[in-house]
């Protein structure tokens, strides 16, 4: 069966949200075959702010007093000491400013909102002794500021280690916490561990750095153990373990301890009903005796 869901029109309630139903599903419940998108205008004016810290749980307060101070930038990026260094070796170090930490504040809008909240949010991160402060207005000039924000994934990859990316949401308010749990893990495991991402939702990208991984199984296994602690920890604070990537097959394992029971018994139902022979992405999180049995 073809099923349209969506339209023209700006809000409806009429029965379920059947696209958040299927986008969401990881191929698992059916085929998307056609896309219409809409297209919003960019706002007039522009302006992002670059600063660093001397720590990544620094950077990650002054997140917190952004928001605390009644701000709503249009993205926060953050980045800790480790994927700063990878980017230094990778780019040279006139690139990469100065510091342990690194926060990109961008802000969209009318030109006078734009103008004013700028010049507020650098007062607020000049009083969190944040340095190398920089403020660039317009597309052009704020894009030479995301340009090193961009390659931070290419800087970890270059170090030569196995870049394993994981995508774990916090509540905000246990950002700060969660970029110090990061840096226990590296001591307790023995990996280098870089952070980086979306620090505006909480969502950070934790990187175990891991080397001879393809090659050796009992470097995969304490990556394993590394993973079973950072997830435990997450979910503890009401966090979950992934709010991009989605579980597929990476994180199939800790799927029962990422959903409760109710919620995995409905996704066995909602599989068995959309696709009962089992051949949408088979394999995945719901497999076939999953879906069956839950």
């Amino acid at each position: 069966d073809v099923l349209r869901t969506g339209g023209r029109v700006h809000k409806n309630k009429t029965g379920f949200d059947l696209i958040g139903l299927f986008v969401g599903s990881e191929g698992m419940l059916g085929v998307v075959t056609e896309v219409t998108l809409r297209l919003l205008p960019l706002p007039p004016a522009r302006a992002t702010l670059s600063a660093a810290f001397v720590t990544a749980a620094q950077a990650a307060e002054a997140v917190q007093a952004i928001f605390a101070a009644g701000f709503l930038p249009s993205s926060l990026e953050i980045a800790d000491h480790f994927t700063l260094e990878a980017a230094r070796r990778d780019l040279g170090k006139m690139i990469v400013p100065e510091g342990n930490a690194h926060l990109l504040v961008d802000l969209d809008g009318q030109e006078e909102s734009v103008r004013s909240e700028s010049a507020a949010i650098r007062k607020l991160l000049e009083k969190r002794k944040a340095n190398a402060l920089q403020i660039a207005n317009g597309e052009a000039d704020c894009e030479k500021l995301w340009a090193l924000r961009r390659q931070f994934s290419n800087s970890l990859r270059a170090t030569g280690l196995t870049k394993l990316n994981e995508d774990v949401v916090v509540p905000r308010s246990h950002l700060v916490a969660l970029m110090e749990f990061a840096e226990s893990l590296q001591t307790k495991h023995g990996f280098p561990i870089a952070c980086f991402g979306h620090a505006g939702d909480g969502n950070i990208h934790v990187n175990i750095m891991a080397d001879r991984y393809n090659r050796d199984a009992a470097v995969r296994e304490k990556v394993e153990h590394a993973l079973d602690d950072l997830f435990a920890q997450v979910l503890a604070w009401g966090g979950v373990i992934t709010g991009e990537h989605g579980i597929g097959l990476a994180k199939k394992r800790w799927w029962p301890e990422a959903s409760s029971e109710v919620a995995r018994d409905l996704h066995g139902r909602l599989k068995q009903i959309l696709d009962p022979n089992h051949i949408l992405n088979p394999g995945k999180f719901l497999d076939g005796e999953n879906a069956c049995n839950l």
